[in-house]
């Protein structure tokens, strides 16, 4: 695919723009009348005075913190059908000073695909979950295209009834859309014998921030490499991914054993952290710590009579016997982790509703471990899961695949070396105030600095959290957030900004800014 360049009714578009911007009040105006000229029908641009523009806003923002007249509102809502639609977004927007945000699945933890924090921005939302959705599997070639509006869950559904024995290594919870997804790098309980999601995608097309329409050999390598792992909203808006599948069996075995406190949960997640990340490839246990006990949740790329002699032999601790195993198809397992396809529906509802499991205030931290923390150390922590507004933690082990890919591959740094990533999570009611929540999660954090990783304490892109910085107009505030981000490779992807994008169209709190 060649660069395609502003022409026809984009370059009307585009003259038009700075004709209104003359004739008309307001950037929102002109904005607004831009877009119409450069022939993007009315249905697809909602407004504040539209009557379901609250409701399209709000039909996929997760965390529901952000439901209230307090948070700053977008003028408008673009649910753009093909590419010339987003590159009139970019070109309306930048000629008439309105910044645009990029929404795919609604998931960022800090909204900010939706909303601002700046209450003065003028910005407009480019929801690409509306309409970019595709799935294109290529059986031969074992690849697919994606747009970036569709969920994971929509793409893995899509490549397992095209092939039950292909599958794409991605995150756990079906809602999540794909374009901020595969940008922050993408883990998930298969990244330990495929790695990252980023790791395995081949080409790309993305409108850049001078509205032109590139694939890989348009963008070159370097934005290329960016835009696997240097999170969303940074370089541009890309459209669709070209991914690599994977092999998976024709089924697959997981297993959840809890473990209280009793039953001895400490010892055992002490031992979990020396043997989960040096498990052989095939075999992924994550934990969950909540009240006082430890689930542990395993899939295992193979069956159930070798799971449990591999557990027997390495992990003896757990207790596992074939009673807890369960074969399944790698597609189910795909549904598995946070909807239980047997109570809750079929298969198919579990993993192609776009509103499964959403609607809850949150807030949610991120760290890395490097070395295995104490036994008397995690004893105080499960003390910490008593308190008031205790939620809980995630614990997903790396190892693997991924200590074999060097840190600067991807912007994704947690390579080797890392033994697991943890995930805070306080979760309250909507319309309550969150105190006890934030104040524990908040605290746990501060107990944690003592066993995870220091210089920088890291975090995770995809988790997003903006207590670890903001940006404030000056490239060194983005170092602050940046660096423990993405570690070493921070300079080299505001050195892409700076190439790609100087002005910082593409700007929000944690967006990376130009080298200078």
């Amino acid at each position: 695919m060649g660069m395609l360049r502003v022409g026809g009714c984009l370059a009307l578009a585009f003259s038009l723009s700075f004709f209104f911007s003359c004739s008309v009040a307001s950037p929102a105006d002109g904005f607004l009348r831009c877009l119409l000229s450069a022939k993007i029908h009315s249905e697809l641009v909602y407004t504040q005075s539209s009557t379901n523009f609250t409701d399209v806003l709000a039909s996929t923002i997760r965390n529901t913190k952000f439901l209230t007249n307090a948070t700053a509102r977008p003028l408008c809502i673009v649910t753009p059908a093909d590419a010339s639609h987003v590159q009139a977004a970019v070109l309306c927007g930048r000629g008439h000073g309105v910044r645009l945000r990029v929404r795919s699945g609604g998931h960022d933890y800090e909204g900010l695909s939706y909303r601002s924090v700046r209450p003065s921005e003028v910005f407009a939302v480019v929801d690409l979950g509306a309409n970019l959705r595709a799935v294109r599997v290529n059986r031969l070639e074992s690849t697919a295209w994606v747009d970036s509006g569709a969920t994971i869950g929509e793409l893995y559904y899509a490549i397992a009834k095209n092939d039950s024995r292909i599958a794409f290594p991605a995150g756990e919870c079906a809602t999540i859309g794909v374009g901020g997804h595969f940008s922050g790098g993408a883990i998930g309980m298969m990244m330990r014998k495929h790695g990252l999601s980023a790791d395995k995608v081949l080409d790309a097309k993305l409108v850049n921030a001078d509205g032109d329409l590139l694939d890989r050999a348009d963008m070159g390598e370097d934005l290329f490499w960016a835009i696997r792992g240097g999170g969303g909203g940074n370089f541009g808006i890309v459209l669709s991914w070209k991914i690599q599948l994977v092999q998976v069996p024709p089924t697959v075995a997981v297993f959840n054993i809890a473990k209280t406190v009793d039953e001895g949960a400490v010892g055992i997640l002490a031992r979990w952290q020396h043997v989960a990340p040096v498990l052989p490839s095939d075999l992924t246990i994550r934990v969950i710590v909540q009240g006082q006990q430890a689930m542990f949740q395993a899939l295992y790329l193979g069956a159930c009579d070798s799971l449990v002699a591999t557990m027997g032999d390495q992990f003896p601790e757990l207790g596992m016997t074939s009673a807890d195993c369960q074969p399944i198809t790698w597609l189910q397992s795909a549904a598995t982790p946070f909807i239980s396809f047997g109570r809750n529906g079929t298969l198919e509802e579990a993993l192609l509703s776009r509103t499964a499991g959403q609607s809850s205030a949150g807030k949610i931290k991120s760290d890395y471990v490097q070395r295995a923390i104490p036994k008397a150390a995690w004893e105080e922590i499960f003390s910490w899961f008593t308190m008031d507004g205790a939620g809980f933690i995630l614990l997903e082990p790396h190892g693997g695949f991924m200590g074999s890919v060097p840190a600067a591959a991807t912007p994704y740094p947690h390579r080797h070396g890392v033994l697991y990533v943890i995930q805070y999570i306080a979760f309250w009611q909507q319309g309550g105030d969150g105190t006890a929540a934030t104040a524990w999660i908040g605290g746990l954090y501060d107990f944690m600095g003592q066993h995870v990783s220091k210089n920088p304490r890291r975090a995770y892109v995809n988790f997003r959290d903006l207590d670890i910085g903001q940006n404030d107009g000056t490239p060194e505030s983005g170092e602050v957030w940046g660096e423990r981000y993405f570690v070493g490779n921070y300079r080299r992807l505001a050195a892409v900004k700076a190439a790609v994008d100087p002005t910082d169209y593409f700007s929000n709190e944690q967006s990376i800014p130009p080298l200078r």
